[in-house]
């Protein structure tokens, strides 16, 4: 789970940047985001990649998508981004793949995000990145159970789910990966 890329250093970078200019200390953050103090500070010194879901936490936090923190830490977005140059985010922990197929930008509302979930994996957003997001779950192969504020779905190939969330659990039940696209607009 360490630090991998010069991305990474740079996603540490920000992180420690956000936090500062709010004001707040280690303590202050952990008791938000409710996560410990010595794994925000490990975060921060690039020790460690986070995981999807305690950059969930950040993100809520902060006020941003992942996406939009991800786009933070890269340079300004293209018009036209190739496959090949679309950023990839790996949670080793649980294996799930975030593709940015269309980042987000300042002067646009909508960010397209390709996610590649392994059978048996389990990711738990207990609260927004940032509250009324509207969301388009496309799956496109495999199933997904995806719970929303506490409703389950069970979803296949070629469903699409519309939600606003306060909370969301995304699992793949199986036998092969779930892939899937997700639009998610803001308001």
């Amino acid at each position: 789970m360490g630090i991998e890329t010069a991305a990474d250093e740079r996603l540490a970078t920000r992180l420690a940047e956000l936090r500062v200019e709010r004001g707040w200390t280690l303590e202050e953050l952990a008791r938000r985001a409710d996560v410990s103090r010595s794994t925000l500070s490990r975060v921060e010194r690039a020790e460690v990649s986070p995981t999807a879901a305690l950059l969930g936490r950040l993100c809520a936090v902060y006020g941003r998508t992942m996406s939009r923190l991800l786009a933070e830490v890269e340079s300004a977005p293209a018009r036209l981004v190739r496959a090949g140059e679309q950023r990839i985010w790996r949670d080793a922990t649980n294996g799930f793949v975030r593709r940015s197929v269309s980042p987000p930008h300042n002067s646009l509302r909508a960010e397209i995000i390709e996610g590649r979930l392994p059978a048996g994996a389990d990711i738990v957003y207990d609260r927004p990145c940032v509250p009324g997001l509207e969301h388009h779950l496309w799956v496109l192969e495999g199933e997904l159970e995806l719970t929303v504020d506490g409703e389950p779905h069970r979803l296949g190939a070629g469903d699409c789910l519309r939600y606003t969330t306060s909370s969301s659990r995304f699992r793949s039940p199986g036998p092969g990966e779930a892939r899937y696209a997700l639009v998610v607009v803001e308001a």
